[in-house]
């Protein structure tokens, strides 16, 4: 499994906040290998690099996200997997794409030999400014987990909660170990965000969703 485990604190069940009233009729699969397993949505290439599936959700000055993420397989072929969550998507893009839309990307990412961001486990923010092209606003180094991140972690359900204020740009991350604990940036937004999507990336691995 290498150091895949590494992710696993991180990589557990993925649920979405109550506010997303959603049927699977609503979904579009723009890109990997998508399933319904019972109440699972999981995406299952390992070797997809730009999986992704959007759903619908009106987002509009502060938007909640709730969820939780399970790792299934994959990342110890290439020592590179990870996921993530488009969030104030205007509109998708219709198949395969580096980009989605206008909209933010909060991603988790785990690679022995990266290029322009930090080797290792990591966090990246990206803007999208369309589909083809990205902007990376920020990149933090979370190897200072590592400890905490093992086999037997790897079945561990995490909950996360997230907090994005579109007007201002404010993100608050709530520490599920730690009551009362909140980890913030900013997105750097020059002008107030809207969106009518949100969408599901996963990189080199496989991994299932909660809806």
């Amino acid at each position: 499994m290498k150091k895949v485990f590494l992710m696993s604190m991180f990589l557990s069940l993925f649920v979405l906040a109550p506010s997303f009233s959603l049927s699977p009729d609503d979904f579009h699969y723009a890109y990997g290998q998508w399933v319904l397993a019972g109440d699972r949505l999981v995406q299952n290439d390992l070797k997809a690099g730009m999986a992704r599936v959007d759903i619908p959700y009106a987002q509009e000055g502060v938007a909640n996200y709730q969820f939780n993420v399970q790792y299934r397989a994959g990342g110890s072929e290439d020592n590179h997997a990870g996921f993530g969550i488009h969030i104030f998507v205007d509109k998708p893009a219709p198949g395969k794409a580096w980009g989605n839309g206008k909209s933010y990307l909060l991603w988790l990412n785990y690679d022995e030999n990266p290029k322009g961001i930090s080797s290792g486990l990591s966090a990246q923010v990206y803007k999208s400014l369309n589909h083809s092209q990205m902007e990376l606003v920020a990149d933090f180094d979370l190897n200072e987990y590592a400890p905490l991140l093992n086999a037997s972690n790897l079945n561990l359900v995490i909950p996360i909660k997230m907090e994005v204020d579109g007007i201002n740009g404010d993100v608050k991350i709530y520490d599920p170990t730690k009551e009362g604990w909140v980890y913030k940036f900013n997105l750097g937004n020059e002008m107030p965000l809207e969106g009518n999507y949100v969408s599901l990336r996963t990189n080199s691995a496989s991994f299932s969703f909660g809806l």
